[in-house]
């Protein structure tokens, strides 16, 4: 199977600041990632196209990912970021190169709950939609009443959800995040990515086993069609190498058919994304 990797990032520390890494608990990622570090795990493991994501708030940022992924042959997309408050979003994504296939902002650092309710936000997201492309849901659990608002306002606009809404996989609860992520799967623009997990759970001593009822419910919730997987690397280097995140998503999707799973790996990021080949 050629496999998509939907969901992964890159940073040179020497280009731009990134503040979130300053912490002792990130001192493992605290350094220079690029895309040739990747493409050996990638091609180990089947990967034959990715996603690149964004990470800062950063227009500039967005630019140089796109300039990366016309130069590799690996990429085969880029999830950018744009200020989504500012009048100009649409001319602002018209100026970008070609590449950009979704649009994210870091929602889970926002203090409002209901951000993306803002008329501003909404403004901004209506103008993504209008580009033709996706945007990427970065919410934490207590946001996801804002997100199932926002993508019922919103049906032409395709969502991908990061992460399954990062649910407390450390602690063992399921709800209210499984009710949540239900009530948002019943839109049918809405998308999941498979990814983020190894991170929600004990960094230490994670199980697959730990991982199966969150990643179950998604898989229920939206089914693999509606389902793509992602490493988050190199973020999931904190509690699992590429190689273990890739074995534990094969081991949470072995119960699907040959077909679901192709979904999940290669089919389901293709059309979210509208991506090539």
């Amino acid at each position: 199977m050629n496999r998509i990797d939907a969901h992964h990032h890159v940073w040179d520390l020497s280009a731009r600041s990134h503040a979130w890494l300053d912490s002792a608990k990130m001192a493992p990622v605290r350094r220079t990632f690029t895309l040739d570090d990747l493409a050996e795990h990638a091609a180990a493991n089947g990967v034959g196209a990715t996603v690149l994501v964004q990470v800062l708030p950063d227009l500039d940022e967005t630019r140089d990912f796109l300039t990366l992924a016309a130069e590799s042959r690996l990429v085969s997309g880029v999830v950018g970021w744009i200020d989504l408050t500012e009048p100009g979003v649409s001319d602002t994504l018209a100026a970008l190169p070609e590449g950009l296939v979704g649009v994210r902002h870091g929602v889970q650092s926002e203090a409002d709950p209901a951000w993306l309710n803002r008329p501003d936000v909404r403004r901004g997201l209506a103008a993504v939609a209008e580009a033709g492309l996706a945007y990427d849901l970065l919410t934490l659990p207590h946001q996801l009443q804002a997100a199932i608002d926002t993508v019922s306002a919103l049906p032409e606009l395709t969502f991908v959800l990061d992460h399954l809404s990062k649910p407390p996989i450390a602690s063992g609860e399921l709800e209210p995040w499984r009710g949540r992520i239900q009530e948002l799967a019943a839109r049918p623009n809405v998308f999941c990515k498979l990814s983020g997990m190894v991170t929600e759970a004990d960094w230490g001593s994670w199980r697959t086993s730990d991982l199966r009822p969150y990643a179950g419910t998604v898989l229920e919730a939206f089914g693999p069609e509606r389902v793509m997987f992602g490493s988050d690397w190199p973020v999931c280097l904190l509690a699992a190498g590429y190689d273990q995140v890739v074995s534990a998503a094969d081991e949470l999707c072995a119960g699907l058919s040959e077909g679901e799973r192709g979904e999940v790996f290669a089919g389901t990021a293709r059309r979210a994304y509208r991506l090539g080949g």
